[in-house]
């Protein structure tokens, strides 16, 4: 194989070896987030109330009203925090490109000590600046990179978040209620189903981050069975003192 090729096809392998997954998209944080919310917040309050010797039309009624409420609070909370931060983002994107229209030379300047506090060298950290301030666009995209850590390209969308954050959580909350909606009388089918789809979503969550999946799926059933636990004792406990 000739130097070219070989050079060819290191270069392949570093393509096919080096891609990276999206971590800049506003879906899989709410989602997460939403479906471990819905399981361990409806599972423990189904659990609260079945430890208060509560019936079982109650415990389904006290399930679905979790679930729809849970779901309409953390999709109008992640719809105004994306909205939010994504507000204060555009502010701050207006303050620096009416700075570059302002101050053209100032901003090209500071763009070059920044690349020199990188060790680029000045006379080419000043070149690398003037070429890259030419296009305003480009020189914003570059400056909000550089100076506040953002892509204005790649902003999070308030209703994506929304709309992960409701759908994932309505599907966690609705694991607890399933076994009662198929004819269950117990709660411990409930219990189980529940700690199978924290250990579920666990493991499937792994699989875009760094810890393997059994740990991963132990750790959220580990939470949220502590949850479930600490909440019966405590409905117990009150369904005893009120009774």
């Amino acid at each position: 194989m000739s130097i070219i090729d070989t050079e060819a096809a290191l270069h392949e392998g570093h393509r096919d070896n080096h891609t990276h997954r999206d971590v800049n998209g506003g879906w899989l944080r709410p989602a997460v987030f939403g479906a471990m919310d819905g399981l361990v917040s409806n599972l423990a309050l189904m659990t609260g109330v079945a430890g208060g010797s509560a019936g079982h039309q109650t415990i389904v009624i006290t399930g679905l009203a979790g679930l729809a409420a849970g779901a309409f609070s953390m999709a109008a909370g992640e719809y105004t925090s994306v909205a939010s931060q994504r507000e204060l983002v555009q502010a701050e994107l207006a303050v620096e490109r009416r700075e570059l229209r302002k101050h053209p030379q100032d901003e090209e300047a500071e763009l070059a000590t920044l690349y020199e506090a990188r060790g680029v060298e000045p006379a080419l950290a000043r070149e690398v600046a003037r070429q890259l301030s030419k296009d305003p666009e480009q020189a914003l995209e570059i400056h909000a990179r550089e100076e506040l850590g953002i892509d204005p390209s790649d902003l999070p969308s308030p209703m994506v978040a929304a709309v992960s954050s409701f759908g994932s959580f309505a599907l966690g909350a609705l694991l607890p209620v399933l076994p009662y909606l198929l004819g269950a009388d117990d709660l411990w089918p409930a219990v189980a189903l529940a700690l199978l789809g924290l250990f579920g979503c666990g493991a499937v969550v792994a699989r875009v981050t760094a810890r393997s999946w059994w740990y991963s799926g132990l750790r959220q059933l580990a939470l949220g069975g502590a949850a479930a636990g600490v909440t019966y004792a405590l409905g117990t406990v009150f369904g005893t003192a009120v009774g």
